[in-house]
């Protein structure tokens, strides 16, 4: 079974009466077989991504395996996707083991800068039907143990967002409306006017980066509003990391492994069913 694109993928969202798609990361492979439970019973399809540390420490090969051979199994449309890479020849890396989309995050970088090495990421990545993502403005928080200070926060402008979108003609656009990377206590507050003002002008799928710290209404109201893909992490990895420091405090050094992750992976799968639930 092949790995759909983000374009693709979308496609198949919308015939399946789903308003916006959630690429939920994958920190390790223990939780893959929760990913295709909860995107299975949901009659969901699945994006999956991967950070760059993530990606160098199971081995990209390995992911684009693994993933490819689920999807076909559990008969799940999928995406694979490298999510904030900075370095142009890591996503080739990514593009020549198999992953299906990539994000180029230059968004720390000057605009013109960063609308040439964008381009560079499409003109490469469209010869192997790969969707490319990129951001404008600046998210709040930590991502991938990148830390963006408050004072840097840079919210996205519909004059930028229009210009990017229109001199490089990127698959899905990352915007700053709001949110923080890394949140799992408080709650963002999505400026959502500013969200409907990119969406009118770019006319281009939007993406939520950090999901996680989004209430349920404004989840809502940001994919009624333009959002296409919505990014979720820490909530699952908070998940995860809890219920396993809980069993393996609890139990004996001779326990079967899979007696720790099981509870883990069962409450990955809730929060996958609960965020892929607002999307509708």
């Amino acid at each position: 079974m092949k790995l759909y694109n983000f374009n693709e993928l979308l496609s198949v969202a919308k015939a399946r009466d789903f308003k916006a798609i959630g690429s939920f990361n994958l920190h390790c492979l223990e939780m893959l077989p929760a990913f295709f439970k909860a995107a299975r019973d949901t009659h969901s399809p699945l994006m999956i991504q991967i950070s760059t540390g993530t990606a160098e420490y199971l081995g990209y090969k390995l992911l684009v395996d693994s993933v490819r051979s689920l999807a076909e199994s559990e008969q799940v449309p999928t995406c694979l996707h490298l999510d904030h890479c900075s370095d142009i020849a890591s996503i080739v890396t990514a593009i020549d083991a198999g992953f299906s989309s990539v994000m180029y995050d230059g968004s720390h970088l000057e605009m013109d800068e960063n609308i040439v090495n964008t381009r560079k990421v499409i003109d490469i990545a469209r010869q192997r039907n790969v969707s490319v993502e990129a951001e404008l403005g600046a998210i709040g928080g930590s991502e991938d143990g990148k830390a963006v200070a408050e004072e840097d926060i840079t919210f996205t402008t519909v004059e930028d967002a229009k210009r990017f979108v229109d001199e490089t003609g990127v698959d899905m656009l990352a915007v700053s409306v709001g949110t923080v990377h890394g949140m799992y206590t408080g709650k963002a507050h999505i400026q959502h006017q500013r969200l409907a003002e990119i969406t009118e002008a770019t006319q281009t799928p939007l993406v939520l980066h950090g999901g996680t710290g989004v209430s349920d209404e404004d989840m809502r109201r940001a994919v009624a509003g333009g959002i296409e893909k919505v990014n979720v992490g820490t909530e699952m990895n908070v998940q995860w990391v809890g219920r396993c420091m809980q069993t393996f405090e609890k139990g004996k050094v001779n326990d079967s492994v899979r007696k720790f992750l099981i509870p883990a992976n069962n409450a990955v799968t809730q929060v996958l069913m609960e965020k892929i639930g607002l999307f509708k």
